[in-house]
């Protein structure tokens, strides 16, 4: 009899044991999912932190390169204006002093015919084209100023967005720092977009790290130009347009950069600030410039940035910063 209750006594031991095990099972489960979890972001913020310190790095070498080179140019390019603003003036006091040469010599001409040499002389210039190359000279150095005008405004903008900024924010002309980021990123728009600016005069200067604001305002730049190639085969179906607007609202200003371009497709939309995520072909992106604005936005400058997008009609990134300085975001450590 003692054996026969013994063995269900035996039997339900053995099932509460396995349900304990399988408890225990479940909790270390769910731990490890848990820590796994952990590690994954983690790994994710490593990532990330690795990104920006590697893009710090760069811009601060390219940054340093860049304000040797703007530099080192500027002194030239200010000679060659120099000479050709003396040019300019010389050759109108030259040309005046031609058409009045030639002025006097066709009236000797006219009065006395047997003056032989002027009149050979006057048709010579005529054979040579001198009315033309007279015509043409001043459009030339206009031209060649004008470009001249365009190497200084470049190098101007370089010499300002490769300026170190102080580690502390300081107060900003963020309408200064757009133009200057718009110059500097010419080589991606120019030849598929023209840039329009809408400043509001009432924006007062932004507390903010420049280099960094100007890079964010770079990233959104580039990616318009790109958006806009991508709609218009590169330029080859006409030009679109991106416009940068600013407008004081409250205590923050809001910074629009609108496009034309492609869109951004919905089932991506959730994804486009992940680091190293990019819809783009190898070797045009990093997946690194929507994360590293929204980080420097939200996270450094405790703004923040949202975009509405509709495929094939364009998308416009809000970018808001407090005209204030505010504590930086610190996630909170569980």
């Amino acid at each position: 009899m003692e054996g026969q209750f013994a063995r269900p006594h035996s039997a339900i031991a053995v099932l509460e044991q396995n349900i304990s095990l399988e408890q225990k099972v479940q909790r270390r489960t769910r731990e490890l999912e848990q820590s796994h979890q952990s590690l994954s972001q983690t790994l994710s913020e490593l990532k990330l932190a690795q990104a920006h310190l590697l893009e710090a790095n760069k811009l601060e070498a390219i940054g340093q390169l860049a304000a040797g080179v703007a530099h080192e140019i500027n002194t030239p390019v200010q000679y060659v204006a120099d000479n050709a603003g003396f040019l300019k003036e010389a050759f109108e006091k030259l040309m005046a002093a031609l058409s009045e040469t030639l002025r006097v010599a066709r009236q000797i001409a006219a009065t006395s015919p047997e003056v032989a040499p002027l009149r050979e002389l006057d048709e010579r210039l005529a054979a040579q084209g001198i009315a033309w190359v007279c015509e043409q000279i001043p459009r030339a150095i206009d031209q060649s100023i004008e470009g001249l005008e365009r190497v200084t405004t470049i190098v101007s903008a370089m010499k300002d967005f490769s300026h170190p900024s102080a580690a502390e924010k300081q107060l900003t002309d963020l309408h200064d720092a757009i133009r200057t980021t718009i110059t500097i990123a010419r080589h991606e728009w120019k030849y598929v977009a023209e840039v329009e600016t809408h400043f509001s005069p009432d924006v007062p200067h932004v507390p903010c790290l420049r280099n960094e604001f100007n890079q964010v305002i770079l990233n959104l730049i580039v990616n318009a130009a790109h958006a806009i190639a991508e709609r218009t085969s590169g330029g080859l179906n006409g030009k679109g347009t991106i416009s940068v607007s600013t407008e004081l609202r409250g205590e923050e200003v809001e910074i629009r950069i609108r496009d034309d371009g492609a869109g951004i497709p919905p089932a991506v939309a959730t994804r486009i600030y992940d680091p190293f995520f990019t819809t783009k072909p190898v070797g045009k992106g990093t997946g690194q410039g929507l994360a590293i604005a929204r980080s420097v936005v939200v996270d450094k400058h405790s703004g923040s940035i949202r975009f509405e997008s509709e495929l094939g009609r364009g998308t416009c990134f809000y970018v808001r910063l407090p005209i204030r300085a505010r504590a930086p975001f610190t996630p909170a450590i569980t």
